[in-house]
């Protein structure tokens, strides 16, 4: 079979990786348009769960990004000066390039070579493939070229964010909630090596505007978010890589194939930062695809398979995805809450964790906001 996959993020590789690996007379061909040490963003996160599940199909890359890793096991609340820790939330992160070159490192030991600085200007420079994967990412050219026969769904979150880094080290995966006198905003901050962190800034809209950050470059509206979360950085300066304000976006597609040209990781579906599960269900993707084309005989049957297997697993968590970006859509208003009931809020936020489940997971945490209720 020859394939073509059209972007080198996480899925792509992965996807390339597998396939050479299990299939070596295979020809497999990998473009991506951005140099190889270029990214965009700083660390990514997966949880215990989704390593464990990376694990079962495929120890010997876990065990090479492992060590690359930074874990922990609670999840920090910072509002108003008060802190909660919510204890069984295990999760890891590694920082993107460092993924991105580990994943490199794996698809050439396979026999594939990637082709950087590639851009593919248009679907008919993909002649005589078999397979053409598109793992292109949210402005994929795969997509956008077919996007009437994909049934693509695009739509944004209100809220403005823009992803930094910082050389200050978090414990753990924290979140910082500040009021001003003009508005609220929160960060995502936590460490991905031992000397840097993600730290991701996000506000209502009407903060945004109360801030003036439509006229504000760059430079300017990195400087008030400094000045916003100088205690929690404690001197430490934000680090810029594109970190422009964006809206989140909604990607949907309700056909997952068209032709033989097949739609993987976010150039198929987006997951709301909050929930950190764009790269696992890349990943995820990659290994659905894979499993569905060697069980069929026929690419066709096996692009069928593959959504028909995926899509419920996929459409469950992008769910629990949009229903916690709804949620830091009022993050404002949850913010005028008692510091455990607050808590208690965040935590259940994507409605897959009740009260039973997090007695089980978050024993201490829950000992302390059951002994809060009995006082009110």
């Amino acid at each position: 079979m020859r394939i073509a996959v059209i972007g080198g993020g996480p899925g792509g590789l992965y996807f390339a990786y597998l396939w050479k690996r299990r299939h070596p007379d295979a020809v497999v061909e990998l473009f991506e348009q951005n140099p190889a040490n270029a990214t965009w963003g700083f660390g990514v996160v997966f949880s215990d769960q989704a390593l464990e599940f990376l694990r079962a199909d495929d120890p010997d890359t876990v065990e090479a990004i492992a060590p690359k890793m930074e874990s922990w096991r609670n999840i920090t609340l910072n509002l108003r000066g008060e802190s909660v820790e919510i204890d069984g939330v295990g999760f890891s992160s590694i920082g993107r390039l460092t993924l991105l070159s580990l994943l490199q490192e794996r698809v050439r030991a396979v026999g594939v070579t990637p082709q950087f600085d590639k851009a593919i200007q248009s679907v008919d420079a993909l002649q005589g493939y078999d397979l053409i994967v598109a793992a292109d990412g949210l402005n994929s050219l795969v997509r956008r070229t077919f996007e009437g026969d994909f049934g693509t769904s695009l739509s944004y979150s209100s809220n403005k964010f823009a992803w930094y880094g910082t050389s200050k080290r978090f414990e753990t995966l924290s979140q910082t909630f500040v009021k001003t006198e003009r508005g609220a905003f929160n960060a995502h901050h936590y460490r991905y090596s031992p000397t840097m962190s993600t730290f991701l800034v996000e506000c209502d809209r009407a903060t945004w505007h109360a801030y003036g950050f439509a006229g504000k470059d760059a430079e300017h509206s990195k400087a008030v978010c400094e000045e916003v979360f100088a205690e929690t950085l404690g001197g430490q300066p934000l680090i810029s890589n594109k970190s422009v304000w964006r809206n989140f976006p909604w990607i949907w597609n309700e056909h997952w194939s068209f032709r033989n040209m097949v739609l993987i990781g976010d150039a198929l579906h987006s997951a709301h930062f909050s929930i950190g599960s764009g790269t696992r269900l890349a990943i995820e993707d990659a290994i659905a695809l894979t499993k569905a084309l060697e069980t069929e005989a026929h690419v066709s049957t096996a692009l069928a398979r593959y959504e028909a297997e995926r899509k419920p697993i996929v459409k469950k968590l992008v769910t629990a995805s949009r229903t916690s970006a709804d949620w830091y859509e009022k993050f404002p208003e949850h913010m005028k809450a008692d510091l455990m009931d607050f808590a208690f809020s965040y935590i259940t936020r994507s409605g897959r964790i009740d009260d039973a489940r997090l007695r089980t997971m978050s024993p201490n945490f829950m000992a302390g906001y059951e002994a809060s209720r009995s006082k009110s």
